[in-house]
C-alpha cells in the first residue's frame, strides 16, 4: 500500500505534539488541509517567513524548554508515590460513578503536582474500590507510573470471599451440593432396616 501523501509546512504558532512556532514539519495532507491551514497555524514555508518568525521562535523555544524542565521535575517527584481517593460505594465496593482522568488530575494538583488531564493515562476503567496503576505521561519520552488507591467512604461487607469480573461485577459462585444417592445405594439401605425390625419382632 502506498504511503499517505505528506506536505511540508511552517508552523506559525505552537501546536501540541507537533512543534513550536517557526518549526518546519512534514504532515499528512488531510491533517494540513482539514486542521492546520484552516486554523491559521501553518503555511507554506519560505525563507522570508521563517526569518520573520525567528524572534517568536526564540521566545517559544525558551518557554518550551522551561516547560519540559518543569515536567521532568514532576516526573521525578511522582516516582513511588501512592495517590488515595475516597469515593461513595455500595456494600460490595462498587463506586457510584467511575473515577475519571479529571478526578486524578485534580487530586494531583491538590497535592502540589501540576498535571493536566491529558497527561493522565488510565489502563482500565475504575469502577470499584481497590488499587490501580495510573501512568502520567508528558510527550513521548517522559512518563511515570503511580499507584492509585480508591477507598470507600464507609465500611464494606467482608469481601475476602467475593470475586469480581473484569467489569467489576460480582461473580456468584454456586455452592456445591451433596450428590443425590443412586437408586442402588438407596435400595441397599432398605434390607438393613428390615433386618433390624425382624430382630426386634423375634425378641418380643
Amino acid at each position: 500500500m502506498a504511503s499517505a501523501r505528506r506536505i511540508e509546512l511552517l508552523l506559525t504558532a505552537n501546536v501540541e505534539n507537533l512543534g513550536i512556532v517557526g518549526d518546519v514539519v512534514r504532515v499528512r495532507m488531510g491533517f494540513a488541509r482539514n486542521y492546520l491551514v484552516p486554523m491559521g497555524v501553518a503555511e507554506v514555508p519560505t525563507q522570508e517567513k521563517m526569518d520573520a518568525l525567528s524572534e517568536q521562535r526564540e521566545v517559544a523555544l525558551k518557554a518550551y524548554e522551561a516547560n519540559r524542565s518543569e515536567q521532568a521535575s514532576i516526573i521525578e517527584k511522582l516516582e513511588g508515590i501512592t495517590l488515595t481517593l475516597t469515593r461513595s460505594a455500595n456494600d460490595q465496593g462498587g463506586l457510584y460513578g467511575s473515577v475519571t482522568q479529571r478526578d486524578i488530575a485534580d487530586a494531583l494538583i491538590e497535592n502540589g503536582f501540576s498535571v493536566d488531564t491529558r497527561a493522565v493515562r488510565l489502563h482500565t476503567a475504575i469502577r470499584r474500590v481497590g488499587e490501580y496503576p495510573v501512568t502520567i505521561q508528558f510527550g513521548t519520552n517522559m512518563k511515570v507510573d503511580v499507584e492509585l488507591t480508591i477507598n470507600a467512604d464507609r465500611p464494606l461487607e467482608d469481601r475476602d470471599e467475593m470475586q469480581f469480573d473484569d467489569e467489576g461485577n460480582l461473580i456468584i459462585v454456586e455452592q456445591s451440593k451433596t450428590p443425590d444417592k443412586t437408586p442402588d445405594e438407596a435400595n441397599a439401605e432398605v434390607p438393613e432396616a428390615t433386618e433390624e425390625v425382624a430382630e426386634e419382632t423375634a425378641d418380643a
